[in-house]
C-alpha cells in the first residue's frame, strides 16, 4: 500500500543531538582522536591584540581547514557552504546547528596574516607527526624523499620572457604578496639562489614559480613538493615547497633531514631516493653522516665506444692508485701550473694516469686507449660516496628500498586524487608552503585514522 504523502510540519519542540547523527564508522570520528589543538592559543598569544573585540576562535578555523583539506574541498568559500550544510563537519568543528559558520574572507586574513607570521601551519604539522611518533608508526630508521610538480596559479599570457623581465622595476610598494615574497627569497637556497640560470619565462602575478616542460608536455608554471617520508607505514616527516628545479629538490633534503634531527631527534641509517639525488655532493654529505645513500649514481664516466669505463678499473685507497684489467697501476698525475686554469683538472678532482711505456707495450691497448698514448682517469672529490652507493647497489636491501620508494609516489598519487591538490589557488613561496604543509597534515591524520578507526560502540535499542 502506498504511504501517506510527506509534509513538513514545524514541531514546536525538536531535540537533537548531533552526536547521533554521525555514524560511527566516519572518518572525521577516527581523524578527531589525533588533532590536538591545545598549543595553538597559546603559539597565536603574540599575534592578537590584548584590546578590541573578540576574534573568531583559530582553532574553529584550523578545524575548518582539516575538513577542507581531508575532503579535497579548498574552496575556502566552497568550504564555509559545507560545513554550514554537513552535520558530520559541523560535529568536527564543535560547531552546534544555531552557530554560525565564519565566512570565507576570515579565512584568507589569517592564512596571510597571523598564520603564515606565526608558522602556525609548521606547528600543526609537527604536532601531527609527533602523535605518529607517539603511536609507533615511525621508527625513522627507513627514510624516503622525493619531489612532486604541483601547477601554480599562474598563466604564461601574463608572464614576460627572460630577456624582458626586470627586477629593479619591479615597484615594491605597490607589488602584490606574491611578488613581495619572491623578492624576499631571491638569496634563499630553494628559490633565487638555487641556480643562476633565468627561467625562459616568468610569471608576473607568482614570479618565484618555474616555468618548466619536467612532464615533457605542454610547459606551466609550477612548484616542487618535497616529501620526506618513513617508510614503516608511509608518515610524511617533513615537507618543503622548493622552486622545480634539482638543484632546489636535492638541498631541500638537507634541510630536511636536518630539520627531523632537531625537531624529533630522528637520524636514519638508510635514505632511499631516485638518480636525481645520486651527485657526489649529496652522496659525500650523506655518507659524512653516517647516512646510508640507497641511491643510484649519477655516473657520466661511462663509455659507449667498447673501451675500458672507469667502473673496469680497480681504485686502490691504500696506496692511493687505480688498478686496470692487466693488473697495472695509474697514479696519481700531480703537476705546477703559474697559471691555474692550465690544469688538467678542475676544482676538487685528481688525475691519476699510467705510464707510457706500459701502455704501449700492452696488449689490451685497443681496449683500454687506441687513440691514446695512455690512459688516464680522473677521481672527483666525491668519488669515496660515489664507490659506497655503488657497493649499497650491489645488495639485496638494495632492492627492497627500490620498492620502498613507491610509496612516496603513491602518497603523492594520493595528494593529487583523492586531496585534489593538482593546482595551487595560494601564490607565492608562502602560499605553496601553506597548501603543502596542510596537505601533508591532512595526509597523516587519514593514515592514523586508518591504522587506529575509532571503536565501534553499541548503540541503545
Amino acid at each position: 500500500m502506498m504511504g501517506p504523502r510527506q509534509e513538513a510540519q514545524a514541531a514546536l519542540f525538536c531535540e537533537f543531538s548531533l552526536e547521533d547523527h554521525i555514524p560511527e564508522g566516519h572518518l572525521l570520528r577516527s581523524i578527531d582522536r589525533f588533532v590536538d589543538l591545545g598549543t595553538i592559543r597559546a603559539h597565536l598569544a603574540d599575534f592578537y591584540s590584548h584590546t578590541g573585540r573578540p576574534s573568531i576562535d583559530p582553532e574553529l578555523l584550523i578545524r575548518m581547514l582539516i575538513v577542507g583539506y581531508c575532503f579535497g574541498i579548498r574552496s575556502e568559500r566552497r568550504l564555509c557552504e559545507e560545513v554550514h550544510l554537513n552535520l558530520a563537519y559541523r560535529w568536527f568543528c564543535h560547531l552546534d546547528l544555531n552557530d554560525r559558520v565564519p565566512g570565507h574572507s576570515t579565512f584568507s586574513k589569517n592564512r596571510h596574516g597571523r598564520f603564515r607570521e606565526s608558522e602556525l601551519l609548521r606547528h600543526l604539522f609537527e604536532t601531527t607527526v609527533a602523535r605518529c611518533i607517539e603511536e609507533g608508526l615511525v621508527s625513522g630508521q627507513r627514510l624516503a624523499v622525493d619531489a612532486s610538480l604541483i601547477e601554480a596559479d599562474a598563466n604564461k599570457q601574463f608572464s614576460a620572457s627572460k630577456e624582458e623581465w626586470d627586477v629593479g622595476r619591479i615597484d615594491v610598494e605597490a607589488a602584490p604578496r606574491a611578488v613581495r615574497e619572491y623578492l624576499d627569497t631571491l638569496d634563499e637556497a630553494a628559490f633565487g639562489s638555487a641556480t643562476d640560470v633565468q627561467p625562459k619565462f616568468t610569471s608576473f602575478s607568482d614570479p618565484a614559480s618555474q616555468w618548466t616542460t619536467a612532464r615533457k608536455g605542454p610547459a606551466f608554471f609550477a612548484y616542487s613538493d618535497n616529501y620526506l617520508i618513513d617508510t614503516d607505514h608511509g608518515v610524511i616527516l617533513d615537507v618543503e615547497a622548493t622552486r622545480t628545479i634539482r638543484q632546489a629538490e636535492v638541498g631541500s633534503t638537507k634541510t630536511m633531514l636536518d630539520r627531523v634531527k632537531a625537531k624529533f631527534e630522528l637520524h636514519p641509517e638508510r635514505l632511499i631516493a631516485d638518480t636525481a639525488y645520486g651527485s657526489g655532493p649529496m652522496l659525500g654529505w650523506l655518507v659524512d653522516r653516517k647516512i646510508a645513500p640507497h641511491i643510484p649514481v649519477i655516473d657520466k664516466a661511462g663509455r659507449t665506444d667498447g673501451t675500458w669505463s672507469r667502473a673496469d678499473f680497480e681504485w686502490d685507497a691504500a696506496n692511493n692508485q687505480y688498478i686496470c684489467p692487466e693488473g697495472e697501476a695509474l697514479k696519481q698525475f700531480r703537476r705546477n701550473y703559474s697559471d691555474p686554469n692550465r690544469g688538467p683538472t678542475g676544482k676538487g678532482v685528481a688525475m691519476y694516469r699510467a705510464l707510457k711505456n706500459t701502455c704501449q707495450a700492452c696488449l689490451s691497448k685497443p681496449k683500454c686507449c687506441p687513440n691514446m698514448d695512455f690512459r688516464s682517469i680522473t677521481r672527483e672529490e666525491h668519488e669515496d660516496a660515489r664507490d659506497v652507493a655503488r657497493a649499497i647497489a650491489k645488495t639485496s636491501q638494495y632492492k627492497l628500498s627500490a620498492k620502498l620508494r613507491k610509496k612516496v609516489e603513491m602518497l603523492f598519487a594520493h595528494l593529487k586524487r583523492t586531496l585534489g591538490l593538482g593546482r595551487l589557488r595560494l601564490r607565492g613561496p608562502g602560499g605553496a608552503n601553506d597548501e603543502f604543509l596542510l596537505a601533508a597534515t591532512a595526509q597523516n591524520l587519514r593514515k592514523l585514522a586508518k591504522v587506529f578507526p575509532a571503536p565501534q560502540q553499541e548503540r541503545k535499542a
